[in-house]
């Protein structure tokens, strides 16, 4: 019903589809072409690191820029970064070696650095886009309509991301290296293009504190002052480091214990999206029906069990069935706290303070990356390579029913 009546929605809806279906492709394409460079658990792990850094530097910074600035303009010159940055990647591959590398060949360093700068100007990119983005919603979308346009959202990022997306390169990596590169250039420009169509209305002029540090500041100070976003933060930057843990390895758990190909891994992960569309669509009548806290307290009991299965398996059906649960248990917990900073926040504040929950929630993910392919460097040795790379899934079990314990006490969302 919402897409029908609302112009500027259906245009916001397209980009976010596109852009995300070129975020689906080098999903894979990344790691898959890292793995193709070096078998190393460490350097593939700095370019998932290099990716989610820039949230860590950057995203206090970007709601400073995104409430300064004209959010509309910010996405559009994001995707024209992205664009230029993705068929640099196309460059760089061409210009390189023939892949896959030999295990000792001395240029693979050379080769993950590059890759790793390119990753990290474009979660730079990435870092202004989606705050603009996220804070640009509710002046298109009534406030009484945010969980249904932000469960809408979560579901077609989740169907290009990763139901369409990681399939779709895993076919175009089989076929030529620098093709999904190339394919998720095509979608950057696409999704500027959707963006530059949009009229988003005039927000009221607001007069800001002088000075940039002054303004990052005012939105520290609210965040802090209400304790339940703030405690969501930390909690989401929690979640989001556990994910990394073991979303660094799944590549090479996929690879080497499950025996999946490119292909392969990407119908894995198109699994995992199943779940996040179903999680977006079913979200907001969960949340109707059982209320917010039940909602979260819900979504945080069943991740640490899918982190368990995958890392007890060697079927790949299981581990596509446990990232199908997991993916299901992630969109309930984003819909509601999204809802929830969309409807709290006063708009002159909500870039400041969503970004302060970004650098929270997103700012954690390198570490993991970090983690993730630190442990099974650290634990091959003794342990031998197939368990070393269960350690991160068991690692995250861990951490998951931690969390849980944590939440049950300490959240409390009516």
């Amino acid at each position: 019903m919402l897409l029908a009546v609302n112009k500027n929605y259906r245009l916001l809806f397209t980009a976010t589809a596109i852009s995300n279906l070129g975020d689906g492709i080098s999903a894979l394409a990344f790691p898959w072409l890292a793995t193709l460079i070096t078998r190393d658990p460490m350097l593939i792990a700095l370019v998932a690191a290099a990716t989610r850094l820039p949230w860590f530097l950057f995203a206090i910074p970007a709601g400073v820029i995104t409430d300064r600035g004209n959010r509309q303009w910010l996405m559009v010159q994001a995707d024209i970064l992205r664009l230029l940055l993705t068929l640099g990647v196309v460059a760089l591959i061409l210009s390189g070696p023939a892949l896959p590398l030999p295990d000792s060949d001395g240029q693979a360093f050379t080769l993950i650095l590059g890759l790793c700068a390119a990753a990290f100007l474009l979660g730079s990119a990435e870092v202004i886009r989606d705050n603009a983005a996220q804070t640009a919603l509710p002046s298109i979308v009534n406030k009484e309509h945010l969980e249904v346009a932000n469960g809408q959202m979560w579901s077609i990022e989740q169907i290009m991301g990763q139901f369409v997306g990681p399939p779709l390169a895993g076919l175009l990596i089989a076929y030529a290296v620098p093709l999904p590169f190339a394919v998720d250039a095509v979608t950057f420009a696409i999704a500027a293009w959707c963006v530059w169509l949009i009229a988003i209305p005039a927000r009221t002029a607001v007069k800001l504190p002088n000075g940039f540090w002054q303004q990052m500041r005012e939105g520290m100070t609210w965040i802090y002052a209400h304790k339940l976003i703030l405690r969501l933060a930390i909690m989401l930057g929690v979640l989001n480091m556990l994910h990394m843990i073991t979303l660094t390895v799944l590549v090479l758990f996929s690879q080497e214990i499950l025996g999946l190909g490119a292909a392969g891994f990407g119908i894995l992960m198109a699994a995992e999206a199943v779940g996040g569309v179903l999680g977006g669509l079913l979200a907001p009548r969960i949340i109707a029906h059982i209320g917010a806290g039940a909602s979260l307290k819900i979504a945080l009991a069943i991740m640490p069990f899918y982190y368990l299965l995958i890392a007890l398996t060697s079927n790949a059906y299981v581990v596509a069935i446990a990232l199908f649960i997991g993916m299901l248990a992630a969109l309930l917990w984003n819909v509601v706290t999204v809802s929830l900073r969309q409807r709290e926040i006063p708009d002159e504040l909500l870039g400041r303070v969503n970004s302060i929950n970004r650098y929270f929630g997103w700012g954690t993910m390198p570490v993991g990356a970090l983690i993730g392919g630190g442990l099974v460097a650290m634990f091959v040795p003794e342990l031998g390579r197939e368990t070393a790379l269960r350690i991160p899934f068991l690692v995250s079990a861990v951490g998951g029913f931690c969390l849980l314990i944590y939440g049950i006490f300490k959240l409390d969302l009516r």
